[in-house]
């Protein structure tokens, strides 16, 4: 019968100049999971005092559409919690949701606004301000 697979290496036939140091491996992997990940100054710097940051060359369009889709997320969530439970824990979630749906609804006005010359100006200003 003929084998069609072949053989594992042995992997004891390599000379042991070629073989790892599985000590000097363990080690070296137990430092780099032991040690902080690097960061730079100015991170550490930006951070200070902020648990969440939004990058600052971000669009304003993009931030009103994600921001609409989280509302729309937000409404969503409440509006199925409300079907799981009575009384007023329904009618808060039911609150919830409404706010969230009025709230999206102010977001996707500002949206429409985005392209009037006035938006145009005041986000000239306004980047002038930043830079």
């Amino acid at each position: 019968m003929v084998k069609i697979t072949p053989d594992p290496p042995d992997i004891h036939s390599e000379p042991s100049s070629k073989r790892p140091d599985s000590k000097k491996l363990n080690e070296t992997a137990e430092q780099a999971l032991d040690s902080p990940p690097p960061s730079t100054k100015q991170e550490s710097q930006n951070r200070r005092g902020h648990l969440f940051n939004v990058c600052s060359d971000i669009n304003t369009e993009t931030l009103l559409a994600n921001a609409s889709e989280d509302l729309l997320s937000i409404s969503a969530i409440a509006a199925d919690l409300a079907d799981d439970v009575d009384g007023s824990r329904r009618s808060k979630a039911l609150a919830l949701s409404r706010m969230a749906d009025g709230v999206h609804l102010l977001v996707e006005r500002a949206l429409d606004h985005l392209d009037e010359p006035e938006m145009a100006a005041i986000f000239a200003q306004q980047q002038r301000r930043t830079c």
